[in-house]
């Protein structure tokens, strides 16, 4: 629903994500709205395999997040590559089911589970 962008919070000196929201996407607002939920419902987890929200925020119209940024490659890009050993599909498959059980015990749905969604990060 959303632009992810690498960038530098020079307060903390580290780097971030930002998540923005379309233009075409901020004219509306059941899509503002959802973003908005979106912000809440990640504030409201703290769990080693969701990535934290530092902030939320708006700029001359662009409604926006900071988040932690993940040092990894999206799952989509390791599967180009080919099949992942076993091991590693384990490995994943009970990081990601972890971190689902977590959002679902506090009453969040993640509504796009997909590959491009999962950041393997580096050991």
């Amino acid at each position: 629903m959303g632009e992810v962008y690498r960038a530098s919070d020079t307060r903390l000196s580290r780097d971030v994500a930002i998540k923005v929201l379309p233009a075409e996407f901020a004219r509306d607002a059941q899509l503002r709205a959802r973003f908005e939920r979106e912000a809440r419902a990640i504030s409201s987890l703290n769990h080693p395999h969701i990535c934290m929200l530092f902030d939320v925020g708006q700029q001359d119209g662009i409604e926006y997040l900071v988040m932690e940024y993940l040092d990894g490659e999206p799952m989509t890009e390791r599967l180009a590559r080919g099949p992942l050993p076993l091991s590693d599909v384990l490995r994943h498959g009970i990081e990601i089911a972890d971190a689902l059980d977590k959002a679902h015990r506090t009453g969040i749905i993640h509504r796009d589970l997909k590959p491009g969604n999962v950041i393997l990060t580096r050991p």
